[in-house]
């Protein structure tokens, strides 16, 4: 048995169909989309006439927003795809290049909306409108349980790309909170004779967000660089494999064990030490047994590859 007979004992080898978790990964990033465009309308129109900036700023990002949301689904679909002759280790990496690409527009985002809310904030203006506050509760709320839904599903499906989406629905609840915050702080201050320059409240919350928006742009990043340089996923995810390999009659140790992410699952390396004096042909059958074991304990693994080795007293 080789490295694609393990795809073939693994639970997510769909070579015809997606599976349910990706289909459901995919799900999340179209209602992201499509729920992004509605609030990007919203939140701009909204802004504009009631000549506040951070509600703008708001609605902007969340034009980003529709445009990560895409790539994740982009990324979810070419990264499902079974291997082929040109990609014989499948397409799994598409979904860390989608993870890393959303996380790099959640930088520029912020820094773009960071760099606005300065001139913003160095530019007269007029108060913004008291209804506006509505708006952005509104937004809150909706970008709450989004992030929430899309978060779960990230968890579940182990996409780091998913995860990047969920991470940017939450940066926008946020931008939205803050600048609810500075809409009040603003009407607040004009209520108490506070002067024209509490007008600029909303700006210093839209600056305040940026700074958010581009830290977690910066953290998503290494998410999905690390996964492109294949970096150990830890014992949470190594030791019930060691463990539902070293529980198969036969085995006498491991040697080593390492796993890489591939877009949702792991590929697998293991070294298993048994008896020098069995024949090859019950080593090569022992090797498939440790192979459905690591298949079936609960983690997520693509394939599996067993190098075995002579156990030495």
């Amino acid at each position: 048995m080789n490295e694609y007979d393990a795809a073939r004992v693994s639970p997510l080898n769909t070579s015809t169909s997606f599976d349910p978790v990706v289909r459901s990964s995919i799900r999340a990033a179209q209602t992201g989309a499509a729920a992004n465009i509605l609030l990007a309308a919203a939140k701009i129109t909204a802004g504009i006439f009631g000549n506040t900036y951070a509600l703008v700023a708001d609605g902007v990002e969340s034009l980003a927003d529709v445009v990560s949301s895409l790539i994740v689904w982009g990324g979810i679909a070419v990264g499902a795809r079974p291997a082929d002759e040109d990609h014989p280790f499948g397409h799994g990496k598409a979904e860390a290049l989608a993870a890393a690409a959303v996380s790099l527009m959640l930088l520029a985002a912020g820094v773009g909306i960071g760099v606005q809310a300065i001139k913003e904030i160095r530019t007269p203006h007029a108060f913004p409108a008291a209804w506006t506050l509505g708006v952005l509760l509104a937004v809150v709320a909706i970008k709450s349980v989004l992030a929430r839904r899309v978060s779960d599903v990230g968890r579940t499906s182990g996409s780091a790309a998913v995860e990047a989406d969920a991470m940017h629905h939450l940066s926008d609840a946020l931008t939205s909170g803050a600048a609810f915050i500075g809409i009040s702080a603003a009407l607040m201050g004009r209520h108490f004779g506070g002067g024209e320059s509490w007008a600029a409240a909303d700006d210093w919350a839209a600056l305040f967000a940026s700074v958010i928006i581009a830290w977690n742009g910066v953290m998503m990043f290494f998410v999905g660089l690390h996964d492109l340089m294949d970096r150990s996923p830890g014992e949470q995810v190594l030791a019930p494999l060691r463990e539902a390999a070293l529980s198969v009659e036969g085995v006498r140790a491991i040697e080593k064990l390492a796993a890489r992410r591939v877009g949702n699952a792991y590929r697998v390396t293991v070294h298993v030490q048994a008896s020098p004096e069995i024949s090859l042909a019950e080593g090569h059958v022992l090797g498939g047994r440790v192979k459905r074991a690591m298949c079936a304990a609960g983690t997520r693994v693509q394939s599996v590859l067993v190098h075995m080795e002579p156990y030495d007293e």
